[in-house]
């Protein structure tokens, strides 16, 4: 199933937006650990523009990709992407500030999205 997988802010858990079949729009789980295949970041142009321009927060920005699991913990070798609103207007690689165009696998745990 192709997801869009965010950090929810509130409940401190990844949430998992259905974006193919019957659930499609639909959050169909939260989760602490996400493991997608073929990830891609995907930011919303509009929605970056409403936080810069009211200072406040919101789902505007997430990774797209095929859902392989959900649950459990584990040890994920890669680099570390990253994406904030206010310096960059896309997903980058943390260590190289270098623009994230997508990847084999990404593992999202502890607010951190790990690419492989």
């Amino acid at each position: 199933m192709r997801v869009f997988v965010y950090y929810n802010l509130n409940r401190h858990v990844w949430s998992i937006r259905a974006l193919t079949g019957p659930n499609k729009g639909l959050v169909v789980a939260h989760s602490p650990t996400v493991l997608l295949k073929d990830p891609v970041g995907k930011v919303s142009p509009a929605g970056r523009a409403r936080v810069l321009r009211d200072r406040c927060k919101n789902v505007h920005a997430g990774i797209v990709g095929e859902l392989v699991h959900t649950g459990g913990e584990g040890w994920f070798p890669g680099l570390q992407v990253t994406y904030n609103p206010y310096k960059f207007e896309t997903f980058v690689y943390s260590d190289t500030i270098e623009p994230f165009e997508g990847a084999q696998y990404a593992y999202m745990e502890n607010k951190k999205v790990t690419v492989l």
